[in-house]
């Protein structure tokens, strides 16, 4: 084990150990308090080395995304990862899906408990089941996001008359890409009229027809980005960092059903604990944290990422358990504003930020903040 690798589980240790302290310390099996489950059992890292079970056996259905977007989840659910660790006694059942509509789908199908998904399909669930299905409990990653375009194209007005692709209607980026072209004088509509022809497509047919000359360009996320760069001769338009205050804008969050989070809050406190802890690994040693990531992309798409793509793609995003929660609130505005979005109500109700919190405090690291 290298000394920064034993530094590493060292951190990990004395972070358990002080979520064990902030939550009123271990409990005794059975005897609930006020910093405990129903089963009795306070959160506590496995690198704590806490014998014993932790936990009652218990199914959890997570819902992730092949991609580097959702890397810090990859990480966390990984076989032999964090959760497993910190849930010895679960069954963790893990769904792969590539859109966040799919996910929604199936949280609202009894299908799954908990995702990592990003943050228009988390509105649409809240404004779906009006306010009453879905949360947000963490985030996860920042970043990663571009209106990449062909060489010539070097401002908006260059872009009328042009095809520009998006991942799909109303997703994170083509909302993105629709409102950037909206401050820039130039005009969409949902059957792809008006001053640019905004063209939903999947991300892999995008570079298809990026390479035959059938778009312009497209508002994607990250590895796609680079790929048109790399592969395709791309240039970047625009970095949706630059759009955003210090340049932080949500990606991908944590989203729970609320039945299952109101049913079992101690095994969601682990899986903040985890969240945590992968979000940690992503940024202090991003190196091992790729490997891990492209493993888990292969699984599911049996296929891997070039590793200088993948180190490229990667330097674009930040990791991060702050959910950024402002810039969901202009992204739901943005897509009202272009009829992709009925009110969703106060999307304030769409966050709940207190068990995360009560870790971070325990941590003496700063707390995050929701709308």
């Amino acid at each position: 084990m290298t000394r920064q690798r034993s530094g590493m589980v060292l951190a990990l240790a004395m972070v358990a150990m002080l979520i064990v302290t902030a939550c009123g310390g271990a409990a005794t099996a059975g005897a609930p308090t006020n910093a405990t489950s129903a089963s009795g059992a306070a959160a506590a890292s496995p690198d704590a080395g806490v014998p014993g079970p932790l936990l009652d056996a218990v199914t959890v259905r997570f819902g992730v995304f092949p991609n580097i977007t959702h890397a810090p989840g990859l990480v966390e659910l990984a076989d032999g990862g964090r959760l497993s660790k910190l849930l010895p006694n679960a069954s963790i059942e893990v769904s792969a899906f590539n859109s966040g509509t799919r996910a929604v789908e199936a949280m609202f199908a009894d299908a799954i408990d908990i995702t990592f998904v990003g943050p228009n399909p988390a509105i649409n669930a809240y404004a779906q089941s009006k306010g009453t299905a879905v949360r947000i409990i963490s985030g996860s990653t920042s970043g990663g996001a571009f209106l990449v375009v062909r060489p010539e194209i070097r401002t908006a007005a260059d872009l009328r008359g042009r095809k520009i692709a998006s991942p799909s209607l109303g997703n994170t980026q083509d909302v993105a890409l629709r409102a950037w072209l909206g401050s820039q004088g130039l005009a969409t509509d949902t059957a792809g009229g008006g001053d640019v022809e905004v063209i939903p497509q999947e991300n892999a047919q995008t570079l298809e027809t990026f390479i035959a000359g059938t778009i312009d360009g497209a508002w994607v996320p990250e590895p796609w980005a680079t790929r048109l760069i790399r592969e395709a001769g791309a240039r970047v338009l625009v970095d949706e960092r630059d759009l955003w205050p210090d340049g932080q804008y949500v990606t991908t969050h944590l989203m729970v059903a609320t039945t299952f989070l109101d049913a079992n809050p101690e095994v969601v406190r682990r899986i903040l604990l985890a969240t945590i802890q992968a979000v940690d690994f992503a940024n202090a040693s991003p190196a091992e944290a790729q490997a891990i990531v492209n493993g888990e992309i292969e699984k599911y798409t049996t296929k891997k990422l070039g590793e200088d793509l993948l180190k490229a793609a990667w330097g674009n995003l930040t990791f991060t358990v702050d959910p950024v929660a402002g810039s969901l609130g202009k992204s739901a505005s943005d897509a009202e504003a272009l009829g992709l979005l009925r009110d969703p109500g106060d999307l304030a109700g769409l966050y709940d930020l207190g068990p995360l919190n009560a870790i971070l405090r325990g941590l003496g690291r700063p707390e995050v903040s929701g709308l």
